[in-house]
């Protein structure tokens, strides 16, 4: 083989390992969006109404502020914290529970992280002279803008909520276990109807 044909060889297999390596990719399933092992939810042992006001009593311990649904079922909480002075961060929790109907509840909880920016933003003043309109810089103000957000998706995090929702579910039981019973007052007892008169008259001798 020539030189001049091993030169011409080189770029060769080169492109056809980079159409090889494309092709492969190509053809690669994509990642899976929707598993059985999903963080967002989690069964537990109570009514339905139990197990929300349980839910319920985990969002207000933690100190997030309740929205007010139509829906009882569904309940949306948010808290802000200021890690740095110019950076706001909102957490969003939006909760969903429902009654089996066997003894059991399901609770899906998804939580969102928002990060706000206190960023300087120019400002300009538009003039207009005659058929022209001029632009000038006015100056700047400083203004709160969101710089990120997502969904939570490590599931410490929501490990974490469900087992402060499991607490308040083992209270509930505790506290309906030891409800003292409510007594039924007992029926009073028939009166005895009094002997009813002997009206027999005794013939006389």
């Amino acid at each position: 083989m020539s030189n001049r044909q091993t030169k011409a060889s080189g770029p060769m297999w080169a492109v056809a390992a980079a159409t090889a390596l494309l092709v492969g990719c190509a053809h690669q399933p994509p990642p899976k969006q929707f598993t059985a092992d999903a963080p967002f939810s989690r069964n537990f042992s109570g009514t339905g109404d139990s197990v929300c006001w349980s839910v319920k009593r985990a969002l207000l311990s933690q100190g997030y502020m309740l929205d007010r649904p139509n829906d009882s079922g569904v309940m949306t909480g948010s808290r802000d914290q200021q890690p740095t002075p110019k950076l706001n961060v909102t957490t969003r929790l939006q909760t969903t529970c429902a009654d089996n109907k066997n003894g059991t509840s399901s609770v899906f909880v998804t939580a969102t992280r928002e990060e706000n920016k206190l960023q300087k933003m120019s400002q300009t003043t538009s003039m207009g002279v005659g058929p022209a309109t001029l632009t000038l810089p006015s100056g700047s103000a400083k203004v709160l803008g969101t710089v990120r957000r997502e969904t939570i998706t490590d599931p410490n995090f929501y490990g974490q909520f469900f087992s402060l929702v499991q607490n308040f579910v083992d209270q509930e039981k505790l506290s309906q276990a030891s409800a003292p019973a409510v007594a039924h007052p007992a029926e009073p007892l028939p009166s005895a109807s009094p002997p009813a008169a002997r009206n027999d008259v005794q013939p006389n001798n």
